[in-house]
């Protein structure tokens, strides 16, 4: 496969035929960023979470890749989160920050100064030691389902687990940097969990302004691209979004567009019809949610050419620059 290991950057792949078609339906669905995916298009630039993908088991096997571009950090199937992955692997050599996941301060003024946003990295780099309470049920509003899972990896064995806190952290950063009071769900500083509903229990309790949960996806290989995934209308029993639907659907179109302007990826070739937006009423994250909240699958860790996107450090600080602008681009209307 295409995986260039921890110290490279990706080779740039080449420009699919599709491009144009996804050019225009990304750009009538989100017309904040029209200019800046009409350069991409011009330059080629290539769970909850996923939809109905196969979740392969991936051994943690490798280090992990290189941070490139500073951070905060030294280092979607069927449901709120992956199948779990079926083994038990050493934890990586990288170090974490020990800071807890309550909010950290946030910058003395800037645009965002009194709006809280919450992260929420997907999974937990010790679920895999755990499994019975991860597969124990709760109830997430239309059915029951597992507290959580594993997530997927790589195919050369970095856990999913791994990227999203590392993103989450760069993403704190900039955040921070515009003045956002900012909380993640865990910071690796739990053994497990949390389970999905408390996820999104934690928003609720914050009265985010925003909420987003990150995800790799875990699909087959040659499926490739990124999508966000959009809440949709459910009322039934403890769930009830008719009132987060419009603004969730704004914060969404809002992210996928500055995700596709940052980062230069295409929206998913294999879910929502190339427009790189999805809504669902499966997931516990965003059923039991009460603020605005979207998931971001970034991309597919099982294929290779996305593998090598999303273990460089370079393009990771750009997927967290296109969602803080996204979340900027929300909250300031």
């Amino acid at each position: 496969m295409s995986y260039t290991g921890p110290d490279l950057d990706p080779p740039q792949p080449r420009r699919s035929p599709l491009r144009r078609p996804l050019t225009v339906a990304i750009a009538a669905l989100v017309p904040g960023a029209l200019l800046g995916w009409g350069v991409y298009a011009a330059v080629g630039g290539p769970d909850d979470g996923g939809a109905g993908t196969d979740r392969a088991a991936g051994e943690r096997t490798s280090q992990a890749p290189s941070s490139g571009a500073p951070s905060s950090a030294t280092s979607s199937a069927t449901g709120d989160a992956k199948a779990p992955t079926g083994s038990s692997p050493s934890p990586t050599a990288s170090t974490r920050q020990p800071s807890a996941s309550a909010s950290a301060p946030a910058a003395a003024s800037g645009p965002l100064k009194g709006k809280v946003v919450v992260i929420d990295p997907g999974h937990n780099p010790g679920n895999f030691r755990h499994t019975a309470e991860i597969n124990r049920k709760v109830n997430v509003g239309t059915h029951w389902k597992e507290c959580d899972t594993t997530g997927t990896a790589t195919d050369a064995g970095w856990p999913e687990a791994e990227f999203t806190l590392d993103v989450a952290h760069r993403l704190r950063t900039l955040l921070q940097q515009q003045g956002a009071t900012v909380r993640l769900t865990q910071d690796d500083d739990r053994s497990y969990g949390p389970c999905v509903d408390e996820r999104a229990r934690i928003g609720n309790a914050a009265r985010a302004d925003a909420a987003i949960s990150i995800h790799a996806d875990g699909s087959g290989t040659g499926n490739r691209g990124f999508h966000v995934i959009l809440p949709g209308s459910v009322h039934d029993g403890a769930a009830d979004t008719r009132a987060i639907v419009a603004p969730s659907a704004e914060l969404g179109e809002r992210v996928a567009g500055n995700f596709v302007r940052a980062t230069g990826s295409a929206p998913s070739n294999y879910v929502g019809g190339g427009t790189g937006l999805v809504t669902r009423t499966d997931l516990g994250g965003l059923n039991l949610s009460t603020v605005p909240k979207v998931f971001i699958e970034c991309g597919n860790m099982r294929d290779g050419a996305d593998a090598a996107l999303l273990t460089s450090g370079a393009w990771r600080q750009k997927a967290a620059q296109g969602m803080s602008e996204g979340i900027v681009s929300f909250l300031r209307g």
